[in-house]
C-alpha cells in the first residue's frame, strides 16, 4: 500500500482545519465575534483550496 505524500497529508490537514474552524464559528451566538470567526474560517477554506494548486504533485518517472 502506498503511503500518502506529504503534500496530500498537508492538504488534508488544511481541509480539516477549515472544517473545524467553520464548525466552531457556527456554534457561536450571532454577533461580531461570530462574524469574525466565519471570516477566518472562510480564509482557511481559501488557503486549503489554494494548496491544491501550489503543493507539488507526485509525478511518474519518465519511461
Amino acid at each position: 500500500m502506498k503511503q500518502p505524500t506529504s503534500s496530500v497529508v498537508d492538504r488534508h490537514d488544511w481541509d480539516a482545519r477549515a472544517v473545524e474552524a467553520l464548525d466552531e464559528a457556527r456554534k457561536l451566538p450571532n454577533g461580531p465575534l461570530r462574524n469574525e470567526a466565519l471570516k477566518n474560517a472562510s480564509l482557511l477554506r481559501v488557503a486549503a483550496d489554494s494548496m491544491r494548486f501550489f503543493a507539488p504533485t507526485p509525478r511518474k518517472p519518465p519511461r
